[in-house]
């Protein structure tokens, strides 16, 4: 088993909801998150604030802000990982700066607490 946690943008969380569960997922889970990358700078606002323009400079001053996002997270069997990170990428990427990150991590055990069942059967 895996557990997949993909941190998306807000505006593309139902089109994320909607790709899982194309993609035969329907149980995760999902909340709000907050964060920001590497701290992306425009280069026309860089020589914008290098120019003295006052608006620029506020931009760039705005490099430390954390952005909402929206975190998902789902344990699926190992042999769904690929198609449940291709369905995420497939409605985030932009190729913008922000479009998100995926982690693949391994999952001992899972045990469904209402019927105590263990392993891939409590996931599905």
């Amino acid at each position: 088993m895996k557990e997949v946690i993909a941190v998306v943008r807000i505006n593309r969380m139902n089109q994320t909801k909607q790709a899982l569960t194309d993609a035969g997922i329907d149980a995760f889970f999902a909340r709000e998150a907050q964060g920001r990358g590497r701290g992306f700078a425009n280069p026309r606002v860089l020589e914008g604030a290098e120019q003295g323009f006052e608006e620029a400079a506020a931009v760039l001053g705005e490099r430390g802000k954390l952005y909402p996002k929206r975190m998902i997270t789902v344990v699926v069997d190992d042999h769904q990982v690929d198609e449940v990170v291709q369905s995420i990428i497939a409605v985030n990427q932009t190729g913008m700066p922000g479009d998100g990150k995926i982690f693949v991590m391994p999952i001992k055990d899972a045990i469904r607490v209402r019927t105590a069942e263990t392993g891939v059967s409590a996931i599905s």
